[in-house]
């Protein structure tokens, strides 16, 4: 580790008002007392690492990255557990995509270690925001972006790194419940030698417009295809997906370069195997999934990433047609599934991954 986060006194909100929020505290709209700041340069590398007060950025007009997208982010939670310890579910797994999303967009790595150790700092400071209502948790959002005011087209000489904390509610604020899915056939998220696996800015502003259409349709998300030939499934506008088969086998798409490779995927992958499931990372075309869930060879599709854990996925809707997956409502297997991996990330099973880091 080379950080040390110096320490700038910030005012603390209001114990009546922080419960207030954390009674109801949706999602992404308010946010803890502190941030966490570090500064890079090409002399210097990172330098001037601090904790201090929740804060607007000051930013010059001709800051790079509100010209050039370059910027990139991570998204991950603290939970309580019912002793009232606080811990981060994979945060090296984290820290180790946001290597690889810096390298892809020519910014500088920010190591392991200083990543995590960000995150233990803000935690510990905040750690009076952590909920603890059942699915509550402290959503953490560390990004990094190109800060040198400099109209040129290139890697930027100034960089600065930022993490904030955010009280979450459960996603499923009334019973796990499956989704509506719209197949978007005008755009597509990725292209092969593009940054679909890395988590950019660019990435999710090039999905809105997908998913605005997919609301227009009744649907609250969204599927896309490569780019190539149109037909093979990739991911949502910001999760991942999985088919069940009818023969209990799970298949997920294979990762091509153009999908996200998400922690919550890779997480589902080494559950599954443990429910004794024929786990297979393969690719998926639509007309498997259009055709499987019509045949009912396919019984049950979700969707995984942090926000939602896991997301049954109910129906599929396209231009000229759509399907429901088994019954439309969620399934054993998917239920089962994050079942476990809610139980983990709360403390109420055994920890045998090592996945779990205690931060106060």
């Amino acid at each position: 580790m080379t950080l040390t986060f110096s320490d700038v006194p910030a005012g603390a909100t209001a114990d009546a008002d922080r419960e207030a929020v954390l009674a109801a505290p949706g999602f992404g709209t308010r946010f803890t007392d502190h941030m966490v700041s570090a500064t890079w340069s090409p002399g210097e590398g990172w330098h001037d690492a601090r904790l201090g007060p929740y804060a607007p950025i000051q930013l010059d007009p001709a800051a790079a990255t509100l010209h050039y997208a370059q910027a990139i982010f991570e998204g991950l939670k603290a939970y309580r557990h019912d002793d009232g310890s606080v811990w981060a579910f994979r945060p090296e797994a984290n820290a180790a995509r946001f290597q690889a999303s810096a390298r892809r967009l020519a910014l500088p790595e920010l190591e392991v270690d200083d990543f995590v150790a960000a995150i233990d700092t803000l935690v510990a400071a905040d750690r009076a925001w952590v909920p603890s209502a059942p699915e509550t948790s402290l959503y953490l959002r560390p990004f990094m972006f190109a800060s040198e005011a400099f109209l040129g087209v290139r890697p930027a000489q100034e960089v600065t790194f930022c993490l904030i904390a955010s009280p979450a509610g459960p996603y499923f604020a009334t019973g796990v419940a499956g989704v509506s899915i719209w197949l978007s056939s005008d755009y597509t998220r990725a292209a092969p030698g593009g940054t679909g696996a890395a988590k950019c800015a660019g990435n999710y502003a090039a999905s809105l417009l997908a998913m605005q259409q997919a609301a227009e349709h009744g649907c609250a998300q969204v599927v896309f295809l490569d780019a190539v030939e149109r037909r093979w499934v990739e991911e949502l506008g910001g999760m991942n997906l999985f088919f069940v088969h009818a023969d209990k086998t799970l298949v997920t798409p294979a990762l091509t370069g153009t999908i996200l490779e998400g922690i919550t995927r890779s997480s589902i992958l080494t559950l599954a195997e443990e429910q004794g499931l024929t786990v297979t990372e393969r690719r998926v075309s639509i007309t498997d999934w259009q055709d499987g869930a019509s045949s009912g060879e396919i019984t049950e599709v979700f969707a995984c990433g942090t926000a939602a854990v896991v997301t049954p996925v109910s129906r599929l809707a396209w231009d000229s047609g759509e399907v429901t997956i088994g019954s439309g409502d969620p399934g054993p297997v998917t239920l089962g599934l994050r079942r476990a991996l809610v139980d983990l990330q709360y403390g109420r099973v055994p920890d045998r991954h090592g996945w779990m880091h205690r931060i106060c």
